[in-house]
């Protein structure tokens, strides 16, 4: 099964993918005009609220529940799965997919936003599946080419969020948490089942009251007790610095020959971990941004943006800086890793790099871990839901979410590096129609964004109707 897995996961995440992500990123930086200068002005509108516009919940409200979605195990043991497997260059090639990235991120909320509809008791619906379903109508009949897009990004979509967002997420949790503490694993799955269950089962407010408060304090807390160990570990920053540029662009080994790779695999597993650490191209994030607050496409894009920059561009680098390091500090961690590499798990790793650090790097770990993870099997049991809305209407949702946290206490008991994989392989599956449909509308991405952003109406009102939909 898992040879099987293996290969699956190779192929969707081949050279093709790699090219059509980076590609894509790259492509969308040039049409926003790279949008990514405007990071201070996205920064300062996310903590704006736009009371009077349409939607659900505030526009950072909308960010928070994103970023409780993206940094969570992809942030941490991802970052760490990443250098296992493909050397600490994979540092790089994430950090690289992130400031990329930022420009897709903004280019996905735009189109989600722009097409987004209403159901019957005024909430908002959006992604690629009402995008693809929309975007290409003609006398109000969706093509059919368009509407088996919309139905397999909301199918894939919905079974990446049960493994991205419920199993590995649980199953990290409890690795951390036993890796550190005699806690029995069934206790910890009932947990999380209970934790999680009170707060899906209260709908998209509930999720994005609890991610309002958790997530500033989460990532602010994980970020300092990140920049407390790199001082600690400041002789060798220069050394872990130079092991992560070098190692992307040139086969070499590093830790003394403990780890490593080729440039092919370094920038595969970079891009792979890239993606599930902040979800540019992924198509998951413009689904709550959707649900927004905003005046038109361009505003809530912008904040959405930022989601990148935070998990990857910085969040992503602390670790994997802090991880490399690590273990240039303490030769024993390299020896173990060649004595026997099969014992090496992402959250294995993680947690012996951070318990070299005195008092504070197994609480930093343990306590960021757990925060994470937690607040992104909320964020995601968002997605999956309003996934499964789409293909089954409004009797899907309550199964799915039982569904969905049941999972959680599977992943917690005994889902091991399978779960990493099927996870990967749905995020490609889901991120191929996502990027296909932004693609295609890149075109009015790029005009509508030099009118909102580039020629000062930000704050216009689009003056569009919003469509309701029986869904």
């Amino acid at each position: 099964m898992m040879e099987l897995l293996n290969t699956i996961d190779g192929l969707v995440w081949g050279p093709a993918m790699i090219a059509l992500l980076l590609g894509s990123h790259i492509y969308l930086t040039f049409k926003t005009g790279f949008i990514q200068r405007r990071i201070p002005q996205a920064i300062r509108m996310s903590w704006r609220n736009e009371k009077n516009a349409e939607g659900d919940i505030s526009n950072f409200g909308a960010l928070s529940t994103a970023l409780a979605a993206t940094i969570g195990t992809g942030s941490i043991v991802g970052v760490a799965t990443a250098i296992l497997a493909g050397g600490p260059g994979a540092v790089f090639w994430m950090w690289i997919a992130g400031i990329f990235g930022i420009a897709t991120k903004y280019a996905e909320v735009f189109v989600s936003i722009k097409y987004r509809v209403k159901d019957h008791n005024g909430e908002m619906l959006g992604g690629a599946m009402y995008a693809w379903e929309r975007a290409f109508m003609k006398n109000g009949r969706t093509p059919a080419w368009a509407k088996v897009m919309a139905i397999l990004f909301a199918l894939f979509a919905a079974i990446a969020a049960i493994g991205t967002g419920s199993a590995v997420q649980a199953s990290a949790m409890t690795g951390i948490i036993t890796s550190n503490f005699d806690v029995p694993v069934w206790a910890i799955g009932i947990a999380i089942v209970v934790l999680s269950g009170v707060v899906i089962l209260g709908g998209v407010r509930k999720i994005s009251n609890v991610c309002e408060k958790l997530v500033p304090i989460m990532a602010a807390g994980y970020a300092i007790g990140c920049v407390i160990i790199l001082f600690m570990n400041a002789p060798y920053l220069g050394a872990a610095l130079w092991e992560i540029i070098t190692c992307a662009f040139t086969p070499r080994a590093a830790f003394g020959g403990a780890v490593g790779s080729g440039i092919l695999v370094a920038l595969q597993f970079g891009c792979a971990r890239g993606l599930f650490s902040n979800e540019s191209g992924l198509g998951s994030a413009p689904i709550i941004a959707a649900a927004a607050q905003t005046r038109n496409p361009a505003q809530q894009a912008l904040v959405a943006m930022t989601g990148t920059f935070w998990s990857t561009v910085v969040i992503c680098l602390l670790t994997g800086v802090v991880l490399v390091s690590t273990m240039l500090a303490y030769p024993d961690i390299q020896a173990l890793i060649m004595e026997d590499p099969t014992i090496f798990t992402g959250a294995k790793l993680s947690s012996i790099a951070f318990s070299k650090i005195p008092f504070i790097g197994t609480p930093i770990l343990v306590l960021g871990m757990v925060a994470f993870s937690y607040s992104t099997i909320l964020g995601w049991s968002y997605y999956g839901t309003r996934c499964a809305a789409y293909l089954f209407g409004k009797r899907g949702v309550r199964p799915y979410q039982v569904v969905y946290v049941l999972v959680a206490f599977l992943g917690a008991i005994g889902v091991g590096d399978s779960v990493w994989l099927i996870s990967d392989i749905g995020n490609a599956l889901m991120a191929i129609p996502n990027i296909l449909v932004v693609l295609a509308l890149s075109g009015l991405v790029a005009r509508e964004t030099k009118h909102y952003v580039y020629d000062g109406h930000i704050d216009e009102d689009s003056g569009e109707p919003i469509p309701v939909v029986d869904k």
